[in-house]
């Protein structure tokens, strides 16, 4: 079962590949790199991409090629390198087809309130990985976790940070959001690449790229112990979320914060030995 092999990476899982399908071509490219680079390392790899990219600023954006013609796609990646799939869906007339090819459905961050879809992903009895709203307090997303294991029933569920909004054109990354997304059992992940955007563009969101191996640092510490009312809270994620391209500044979509496939391998290396180190430790 999925969410038992990722309850039990050591020392992480990890969720990646493109913002969203440009090409059956660049998919698979990034695909077998993943494959290689999870094998190497040891570590849980689930290929994510975006059919569809229904949340974008402008609507002249490039927004994928669709639920049909992405499923395929993702569908073929499936087969070639057998990695689990990851996608996103936006309404529920969406979330039957989506089920049927991949095995963690994700619900974005804007829509992370929105019951009926939650409850449709649920009902896929695939995990679901729903991303923190970026207006949303940790509390609110336990209750929005609530609505998937109240419906499944291997109660496994996966809750994202991607940063909180600081006034109207920048995210913070919060270090408390990561033991208060896991109070009540839920796998934790952060996602280092969207948690660096800057929305003040109207035209499209931009980033800080450089940024992402210092959040990914954060999140990889094992024990940081964090002090609230007499508690210690142990900071450490379950997995990170990675969006990466071959050259990003070519992609179409998130082009200024998806990290050089290049650079992957050796950020995930100086991670494990953080969270290696950090155990060690504790």
């Amino acid at each position: 079962m999925l969410g038992r092999t990722l309850r039990q990476a050591n020392p992480f899982f990890l969720i990646a590949g493109p913002c969203v399908i440009e090409s059956k071509d660049i998919v698979l490219q990034i695909a077998h790199s993943l494959q290689e680079i999870g094998k190497e390392l040891e570590i849980p790899v689930i290929f994510k991409a975006s059919f569809d990219k229904a949340n974008r600023q402008d609507i002249a954006s490039f927004r994928g090629p669709g639920l049909e013609v992405g499923l395929d796609i993702l569908q073929q990646v499936k087969q070639e390198t057998g990695l689990p799939i990851l996608t996103d869906v936006h309404e529920t007339c969406q979330v039957e087809a989506v089920g049927n090819v991949v095995d963690i459905v994700q619900i974005p961050a804007y829509l992370c309130r929105q019951t009926d879809l939650l409850v449709a992903a649920a009902k896929t009895g695939k995990l679901v990985n729903i991303k923190k709203g970026q207006m949303c307090s940790p509390e609110t997303m336990l209750l929005a976790a609530k609505k998937v294991t109240t419906t499944t029933q291997h109660q496994d569920v996966i809750l994202t940070d991607r940063g909180t909004m600081f006034g109207y054109g920048d995210l913070v990354v919060d270090p408390r959001n990561i033991p208060k997304l896991g109070q009540q059992g839920a796998m934790v992940v952060q996602d280092v690449t969207h948690s660096v955007q800057r929305t003040g563009s109207s035209l499209s969101s931009n980033g800080d790229r450089e940024y992402i191996p210092t959040i990914a640092r954060m999140a990889a510490a094992g024990k940081i112990s964090l002090f609230s009312k007499d508690l210690i809270l142990v900071v450490g994620v379950d997995g990170f979320f990675i969006e990466t391209h071959p050259n990003p500044q070519q992609g179409l979509s998130d082009s200024t914060t998806m990290l050089p496939l290049a650079e992957l391998r050796p950020l995930l290396q100086e991670l494990i030995a953080i969270s290696q180190a950090s155990k060690a430790r504790g």
